[in-house]
């Protein structure tokens, strides 16, 4: 009768345990996790990191090369294994490439895209920018052994443009060169299929085209918003930007 009266004790806790993980886990805030995209750095995210931060959540903001689709998903990857629990992936520009891979990952439970690219399985980003009106963006490439930059011009007309100048001078000091090979890379599955989504679309953006934009958050059927700012809305336009984040941290 002890006996049995113990294992009964055992597996009593033993459940307990387990409900009180799971509902710890089911109430975990999750790491919120910045992909930048081309010609910028994770820096591009810093009006939106400290609120996160004093929220009570953590935050990563990889630092990835921009040298090709394989090594910008793996950096990615390892931020999302550092996570200690669920992951929000919030890819801007290139970035939306990125987490478009890196968001297959079972730890990500959804994907939050700012102004970004959102390919399907074979897309290229020259052949989804041929799909709608053309950005002068190409304009202000500077070259260099493989590796663009954009021009300080580029930067204060087209892709930055609502910003101070101070503000532009820090993007421009800040950007990373993008390696050219990048626009041949096409993502193996498309996250967005599987994952909910969000779209912050930017209505004045140079850079990327704001109808293809909004094709993306149609064919994802993403929930969206629309925020007049360049193709920098995360600096620009914060406090949208951060609504949105929350929204998708925050859905179950």
């Amino acid at each position: 009768m002890k006996l049995l009266k113990s294992m009964i004790a055992f597996v009593i806790l033993f459940v307990a345990a387990n409900v009180n993980a799971q509902n710890k886990n089911n109430s975990q805030k999750p790491t919120i996790i910045f992909v930048h995209g081309l010609f910028a750095d994770g820096s591009s995210w810093s009006e939106v990191i400290p609120t996160l931060l004093s929220s009570g959540y953590d935050v990563i903001s990889v630092q990835n090369p921009t040298s090709s689709l394989a090594e910008d998903v793996a950096y990615t990857k390892r931020a999302i294994d550092k996570a200690a629990g669920p992951v929000i992936l919030v890819g801007h520009s290139w970035g939306g490439f990125v987490i478009t891979e890196a968001g297959n990952d079972p730890k990500v439970k959804g994907l939050v895209y700012v102004a970004a690219l959102a390919p399907d399985k074979g897309e290229t980003l020259p052949g989804l920018s041929a799909t709608a009106p053309a950005t002068e963006l190409g304009k202000y490439f500077a070259q260099s052994n493989g590796y663009m930059t954009l021009t300080r011009e580029g930067v204060q007309r087209v892709f930055a443009e609502d910003l101070s100048p101070s503000q532009q001078d820090v993007v421009y000091a800040t950007q990373n060169a993008a390696n050219g090979k990048v626009f041949a890379d096409t993502v193996t599955e498309a996250a967005w299929k599987t994952k909910p989504s969000w779209f912050v679309v930017a209505k004045s953006d140079k850079s990327l085209h704001p109808d293809l934009q909004r094709f993306f958050v149609k064919r994802m059927k993403a929930k969206s918003i629309e925020v007049d700012a360049s193709h920098v809305v995360m600096i620009s336009k914060p406090k949208e930007v951060l609504k949105l984040i929350l929204e998708a941290a925050n859905s179950k």
